[in-house]
């Protein structure tokens, strides 16, 4: 029988997180007194994660481990979850601890009550996190807000529970390196939020340093807005006026005698111009990349390994 509940937990490199994380998932799911599954999608760890996992899932039935042939990112291992999840809801939580686990009752009940389809996790207190981490995170938000829509909650980050509506509807989009922060938003159900303290981590270190919160921001943008091609666009035609304010300028001290301008002004004119130039064939670049690697249609993800594969396999030698 499928399970009621999927708590979906991507994990890279966090053996030093594993036994703490075990402590506090295992006595609160098994309260909220519904039939669940902790689906834990290993990111393709070098350390003892993995094993750590499949020697816990021994004598935790419920918990269910996914481990990716390499490590694909924090969205794809997202993406695997969603892809393999049975549950009627689905929880994402990282494993960090830093979003509390026991909010998930919260949510249950906030789903239930207000009939909606999406209960965001909203930090209320984000003290715990260093002031450029928040200071970042402040201008994601603000620039996703503005380019995006309204729609989108204020420091919700990946923390949220969906109905199994939302799941399919994520899981029929065909575009790859979805950001679920903005996809599922983006579709519409009716939500509903719940405000938490964030914490300290747990233990181990963060695996999200700044060049990956770039990176997201970066996907974030070209995934869900033509902004950046605009922008191409509205510094083409500054470049354009700029060049004919300087033609303009060389002809008004031609005609009037005053001789040629110095070298300053046209190293200005040639490195303005250069870099307006420079950054639309950036912007436009990216874009052409992301057609690219969309016109390849690679998976997104490769699944090494499911441990339900082994209970189903079990079960017809239990029966007998």
């Amino acid at each position: 029988m499928d399970p009621e509940l999927s708590v979906v937990v991507p994990m890279y490199d966090e053996e030093a997180v594993l036994p703490i994380f075990f402590e506090r998932m295992h006595p609160l799911l098994d309260s909220l007194g519904l039939q669940y599954e902790l689906l834990v999608v290993d990111d393709g760890s070098r350390d003892r994660t993995a094993p750590m996992l499949l020697e816990a899932a021994k004598d935790w039935p419920q918990l269910r481990v996914i481990r990716l042939l390499r490590n694909s990112g924090h969205q794809a291992a997202q993406s695997a979850g969603f892809r393999s999840a049975r549950g009627q809801y689905v929880v994402t939580i990282d494993a960090d601890l830093q979003d509390p686990p026991e909010t998930i009752a919260e949510f249950l009940t906030a789903m239930r009550d207000r009939d909606v389809d999406v209960v965001y996790g909203v930090r209320s207190d984000r003290s715990s996190d260093s002031w450029p981490k928040r200071t970042t995170a402040r201008l994601y938000y603000r620039l996703m807000c503005r380019l995006v829509g309204r729609q989108i909650p204020f420091d919700a980050g990946d923390f949220r529970m969906v109905s199994r509506r939302v799941v399919d509807a994520v899981n029929q989009l065909p575009e790859d390196g979805r950001v679920f922060r903005l996809v599922i938003p983006w579709l519409g159900f009716p939500s509903a939020e719940v405000s938490y303290v964030r914490a300290e981590r747990a233990a181990g270190s963060t695996k999200y340093n700044l060049s990956k919160m770039f990176r997201l921001a970066f996907d974030s943008v070209t995934a869900f807005s033509a902004a950046p091609l605009r922008l191409a666009t509205w510094l083409g035609l500054l470049g354009g006026l700029m060049s004919a304010l300087f033609v303009v300028g060389a002809l008004v001290i031609k005609l009037t005698g005053r001789g040629v301008p110095g070298w300053t002004s046209t190293v200005l004119a040639v490195s303005t111009i250069g870099a307006i130039q420079l950054l639309c064939l950036g912007l436009l670049g990216e874009y052409v990349a992301r057609l690219f690697q969309s016109s390849q249609r690679r998976p997104q993800f490769l699944v090494g390994y499911d441990s339900l594969d082994d209970q189903l396999r079990a079960e017809p030698v239990r029966h007998r």
